[in-house]
């Protein structure tokens, strides 16, 4: 007899559930790290509370995830792991995972099946980038702007960012290469195409870094996702880059006079990555919350808090109202057609290789 989807289903979970309490004990406790703000707010409505209501455990949430790399590499030469779970972008779950910093996943072992039985690896498709990576959400860092400072002549163009004589005043951007090294090169005329070709050479470095030269002075440069939506409620900067979910928060959750920049968005990938050399309760819990939290439903949930794309194919059709404002969310997401007329699609493996290098450039760049 030929087995049906639905018994499939039934028997992975329970060759999953086997590994995760193969040691017999799970740890009562665990510390998850993400980026705070609304997007921690999002898990913790979507996953940490139905999986601490379901399992009595307790999390502890940290907001360090944009130091994730450089924490989790002094804990492993410390010998003292002290995270989880822990949060990363797909370019950051490559390099830990190149540096055995992240524990590899099998996919279809450790994670859900979407409902109808398709194994996750299917479901996940081409977001598994990484053996140590397991996908959440597709997001953008895009730009926000005052509506109230723009006079009636609003920006369409991510270019406007620099230009300073149209839209006087100070702007935001992160405290970082990434990104701003992309749009400093559009700006100055190289193709989308070409971005990462000129940016792998000194001239290309240099190009970029002055074109963002031209602004620098004008410039307020944020570390924490919260700080350019709270930059922009204050009305400090004109416009500012942030993740698109931290603006959808300030636009509609907030009411604020402020409106979304989508031209040349930056898509990028975020999810979770356990850290190498958990002790065998840990790890056992991690695993059984990394199953709990990545499933079909968990993933759709969190898109009622917080306007990021679900990275199952299977959650996509269950993403529906907000949870508390009744809007529907599918056009705030950065994938629905009318937002991604023109996207730039992030090179995560080429800043895996990268990054290092460019960051250190890039903070001598800022000392100057």
């Amino acid at each position: 007899m030929k087995p049906t989807k639905s018994l499939l289903a039934m028997t992975a979970l329970t060759a999953m559930a086997g590994t995760a309490f193969a040691d017999g004990h799970m740890a009562n406790e665990m510390t998850i790290v993400s980026w705070g703000g609304a997007y921690s707010a999002s898990q913790q409505n979507a996953y940490h509370n139905p999986y601490m209501e379901k399992t009595g455990v307790n999390i502890i949430n940290d907001e360090s995830s944009a130091e994730a790399v450089a924490k989790l590499r002094a804990m492993n030469e410390a010998g003292n792991i002290t995270w989880d779970v822990v949060d990363v972008v797909a370019s950051d779950a490559i390099r830990l995972c190149d540096e055995g910093l992240a524990m590899e996943i099998d996919h279809d072992e450790m994670l859900a099946p979407a409902p109808d039985g398709t194994p996750a690896s299917e479901d996940f498709g081409d977001l598994l980038v990484s053996d140590c990576f397991i996908p959440q959400i597709v997001y953008s860092t895009t730009f926000g702007y005052r509506t109230d400072m723009v006079g009636d002549n609003p920006p369409t163009d991510v270019c406007a960012v620099f230009d300073t004589e149209t839209y006087p005043g100070r702007r935001s951007l992160e405290k970082r290469a990434i990104n701003n090294m992309e749009w400093a090169l559009l700006c100055d005329g190289v193709a989308a195409e070409d971005v990462y070709d000129v940016l792998e050479t000194e001239e290309g470095q240099a190009q970029a870094f002055a074109k963002l030269d031209t602004i620098k002075d004008d410039v307020i440069w944020w570390s924490a996702g919260a700080d350019t939506p709270q930059l922009l409620a204050d009305g400090e900067v004109i416009m500012g880059s942030t993740y698109n979910g931290r603006l959808f928060s300030l636009i509609e959750e907030q009411d604020q006079p402020v409106a979304m920049l989508w031209d040349a968005q930056v898509f990028d990938l975020d999810g979770w990555i356990i850290p190498a050399g958990l002790p065998d309760d840990r790890k056992a819990r991690a695993l059984d919350y990394i199953m709990f939290a990545t499933d079909t439903q968990r993933l759709a949930d969190q898109a009622k808090y917080i306007s990021y794309g679900p990275a199952r194919a299977s959650s996509a059709p269950l993403v529906g109202q907000h949870a508390e404002l009744g809007i529907d969310m599918a056009p705030h997401m950065p994938t629905d057609p009318n937002n991604a007329t023109n996207t730039f699609l992030y090179n995560y493996e080429w800043w895996a290789d990268y990054r290092d290098d460019l960051d250190a450039k890039f903070q001598a760049w800022l000392s100057q």
